[in-house]
């Protein structure tokens, strides 16, 4: 499948060029692409092709920084109707949270996600950009415009938060210094992953501009029935919100019917029609964290009953003797004694 992006993702490309002393509207006439098509918010383009478009640009014009120039003629308006249900959700993570799960209407090559802070501090988490088809040949300059652009997005929703750090998964296109310039904190180079490290708070804080939940709202259900996600199934996303959920606060389905931003009974219809049910995913993703903890850690079986959110020792062992016919002392040992057996090779 071929992978899309909205043309508004590189709005103000061409005006860039021509500031640059090039010319925007016959470097885009390369590729077939007009000014006006990225002033359109129904205009698309290849994935692919818009990578090249920055590839050529930043070698006519001898512009090695030219993905970070790009970011600072950007602003949300190039979301499109998405940036409304961002902007008008109640704090910073739930923008996030809806950016997540319809940024593949702006650009189906990539995926936004909060993240464990690589560095490990305590009271840091990370927004991570990443690129999801390995058919996508990689363009780094894209990678700086996509993660600068995300910078000056948290910088509207936050109104000004405090920026710990940049990851970024290639060596330095310009100067170091211009990149610390334009995050304004220590940007690491070649991580493998491009992020930025933000302080957990963040995510909690509300937005900076007032906010209507009836527009959110009606933003929302506009994208889920004009939209679907070509890369995942709901099931899926369901299952990985249960995944983060368990264990940090209940794995309810309005819970998660929040955080995806549709209702209960939305949500339950859609998984439905996907075969499966929320019980049913929340057992699953039980049953895979119980075999995980009860075979590769010593925690007592009464912190695993609550870390996969039941009531005790003994719902642990009847839930446990229901997924694999054995008591948790029996998963434990069996594991224990596969992984001390010699190996034996048959020949």
């Amino acid at each position: 499948m071929q992978m899309e992006i909205r043309a508004a993702a590189i709005r103000g490309i061409d005006r860039l060029i021509d500031d640059l002393g090039g010319d925007g509207a016959e470097l885009l006439a390369e590729f077939g692409v007009t000014p006006a098509d990225l002033g359109s918010d129904h205009g698309l383009l290849p994935t692919v092709t818009a990578g090249r478009i920055l590839r050529r640009a930043t070698k006519k014009l001898k512009c090695p920084d030219f993905g970070l120039r790009l970011a600072a003629y950007q602003d949300m308006s190039m979301l499109g109707p998405l940036a409304l249900a961002v902007g008008n959700c109640d704090t910073v993570g739930e923008g996030l949270d809806c950016a997540s799960r319809f940024l593949f209407v702006h650009n189906q090559g990539i995926r936004l996600s909060r993240a464990d802070d690589p560095e490990r501090y305590a009271g840091v988490g990370a927004v991570e950009y990443r690129m999801l088809s390995p058919d996508i040949p990689y363009e780094p300059q894209t990678i700086d415009a996509g993660l600068g652009m995300l910078h000056r997005n948290l910088v509207t929703m936050s109104g000004g938060y405090e920026l710990l750090g940049v990851h970024m998964p290639h060596p330095p296109l310009a100067d170091e210094s211009v990149y610390t310039e334009f995050f304004g904190a220590p940007v690491r180079f070649s991580t493998g992953r491009a992020l930025l490290r933000v302080p957990t708070k963040l995510f909690a804080q509300p937005m900076s501009t007032p906010v209507n939940p009836e527009l959110r709202h009606m933003v929302v259900e506009y994208l889920e029935a004009h939209y679907t996600d070509p890369r995942e199934s709901v099931t899926v996303t369901v299952r990985s919100a249960v995944g983060r959920a368990l264990g940090t606060v209940p794995a309810r389905i309005e819970t998660v019917a929040g955080w995806l931003h549709m209702h209960p009974r939305t949500l339950q219809r859609r998984l439905a029609r996907e075969g499966t049910s929320f019980q049913a995913i929340v057992d699953d993703v039980r049953r895979t964290a119980a075999h995980r903890l009860l075979t590769g850690t010593d925690m007592p079986f009464s912190q695993v009953a609550s870390l996969i959110e039941l009531a005790g020792q003994a719902a642990l062992t009847r839930a446990v003797r229901r997924w694999f016919g054995r008591t948790p002392t029996q998963v434990r040992r069996d594991a224990r004694c596969a992984a001390h057996s010699p190996s034996v090779v048959q020949g």
